[in-house]
């Protein structure tokens, strides 16, 4: 039974900061951090734009970024956090350049500041088209230097530890989190990691739909498990979509991102006849936030049964567009767009959650010693609807504050808590059939896309919900006989993941940010 003092699930920039911090101030306490795929796989890896960081104080300001901040989550923001986050960021970065990120400078040495939709400033450091990958490769030196902290790649986290596995009462109704069980992909073996504190920093939820941004991995692991362990799940119908990724006719599920600076830097949308439309929607036009700009392609492309819009690049100078996103060039080039003479065909698919599980000003949740960061967390940052690149800044802050707040309570917690049992698969056997999972998971995925999409409706959500019911039943009868598997534990997971968003949908009046119903 390993035994760690801290336990980190997800291997993204929030789980690395955190695991960083504490490695470095505590030399002497062990640190497992578990990723369910390889080390360096996490939706970080593909954040393109970067991270918004209040650094002219001639043309922007800490109020112009929290004000377009509150203005974008449409009235839902938590004010003292938004101010804070905001507040911290320049420390944030300073951080980042202290560990070796590098981020883009212009000619006379100072930032190049991009800018994005939502932004009234250019306030987006990035490294050019890459900044997710860049921060992470730094991150990841520093952990790797650290020799308490150990890595576990394809590690996947089946469940939270909490007294509804132990023969204990619960104590002011409240639960305490002693570690996670732990699926180890090459023995199949479920072994019980027990740690004083655990950080749930697993990312987001695309693979909910058919098409998303978000890599194979992103299958709301971290919320489905802090649910079951009756942590606080809200904002769930807050799914925010980018209103760009690259639509290829022959590729399902992640889609290539073309990221919001590319619009920040000049691109115009355009429908298959080639015609602007952005005017029709918001004096802003192609800056206006996420959940206005896919509305409008959604429109758009209903309006005329096109599959996709067009991104318009033709007019911009292509030299410094090449120096800027020379990945999404690549891309274009590889399946035959040149932009000089081409525009981009682009759709809007699944991108960020924007609620998660509910989290304190020190990312702590309701279950005792469980702290959760980063796209699977709510903080009250976001509102009903994320500013561009605010998401890894989010993650840096709440990374420090956790990592501030487990110094302060590490040795309030009990080091002899009661031992919790070894994992049983007594009584299950490995499936005859795969596709019994596979098309279960498929089928969420159609309903999520089909009837919780975009724009919803009450009488889509009640079909979601009953279609949904079913296989429910299906996938626990499933699960009880069944040997655990990622397949299944995903699929269990986007269940959980799909009937949160769904029901939460129905429980909302009101329109707002990210958030659409007809009636």
């Amino acid at each position: 039974m390993p035994k760690f003092d801290y336990l980190v699930i997800g291997s993204g920039v929030a789980g690395l900061t955190y695991a960083l911090k504490v490695a470095k101030r505590f030399p002497d306490k062990t640190l497992a951090m578990v990723t369910k795929s390889h080390e360096t796989e996490s939706n970080t890896k593909y954040a393109q734009g970067g991270m918004a960081v209040v650094l002219d104080k001639v043309s922007d300001s800490y109020q112009q970024h929290i004000q377009d901040t509150l203005v974008a989550g449409d009235g839902l923001c938590d004010e003292e956090v938004v101010r804070f986050v905001v507040n911290e960021a320049p420390d944030r970065l300073k951080e980042l350049i202290d560990w070796g990120t590098k981020f883009d400078k212009g000619k006379q040495g100072k930032y190049d500041l991009g800018k994005e939709g939502g932004h009234s400033a250019h306030r987006i450091v990035h490294h050019k088209d890459i900044t997710g990958f860049e921060i992470q490769r730094a991150l990841l030196e520093q952990v790797h230097e650290c020799p308490n902290v150990s890595v576990f790649a394809h590690h996947f986290a089946v469940d939270l530890i909490t007294e509804h596995h132990l023969d204990v009462e619960l104590v002011d109704k409240s639960r305490t989190c002693f570690g996670a069980y732990v699926l180890d992909e090459k023995t199949k073996k479920i072994e019980t990691y027990k740690a004083k504190i655990t950080m749930l920093a697993s990312g987001g939820i695309g693979h909910v739909y058919q098409n998303t941004t978000n890599p194979q991995i992103a299958t709301g692991d971290g919320i489905a498990m802090a649910y079951r362990a009756q942590a606080h799940v809200k904002h769930m119908e807050f799914v925010q979509f980018h209103p760009t990724a690259l639509y290829e006719s022959e590729r399902k599920g992640q889609n290539f991102l073309i990221s919001e600076a590319v619009r920040g830097f000049g691109a115009l949308l355009r429908d298959k006849k080639g015609e602007p439309f952005m005017q029709k929607y918001d004096d802003r036009e192609e800056l206006a936030s996420r959940d206005i700009v896919s509305r409008a392609i959604d429109f758009e492309m209903k309006k005329s049964g096109d599959e996709y819009v067009y991104l318009d690049c033709r007019h911009l100078d292509l030299v410094a567009f090449e120096k800027h996103f020379p990945n999404i060039l690549n891309k274009c080039k590889s399946i035959g767009i040149d932009l000089s003479k081409d525009m981009i065909p682009v759709v809007p698919a699944a991108h960020y959650v924007c609620g998660g599980v509910e989290v304190n000003i020190h990312g702590q949740s309701r279950v005792k010693n469980l702290f959760v960061c980063g796209e699977t967390s709510c903080t009250g940052l976001h509102g009903a609807n994320r500013l561009a690149s605010n998401s890894l800044l989010e993650a840096l802050v709440y990374a420090h504050r956790s990592y501030l707040k487990s110094v302060e309570i590490f040795d309030q917690i009990d080091d002899n808590p009661p031992e919790p049992p070894a994992w049983s698969e007594k009584g299950t056997m490995h499936p005859k059939e795969l596709i019994l999972i596979t098309h279960n998971r498929k089928e969420v995925q159609a309903i999520m896309s089909n009837y919780v999409g975009i724009i919803r409706s009450t009488e889509r959500l009640n079909r979601a919900s009953k279609r949904l019911k079913l296989i429910i039943e299906e996938t626990e009868v499933l699960y009880k006989k069944t040997k655990i598997s990622p397949q299944l534990s995903e699929l269990r997971n986007l269940i959980t993941v799909a009937n949160l968003i769904i029901q939460q949908s129905l429980n909302r009046d009101e329109n707002k940010g990210g958030f659409y119903r007809t009636d």
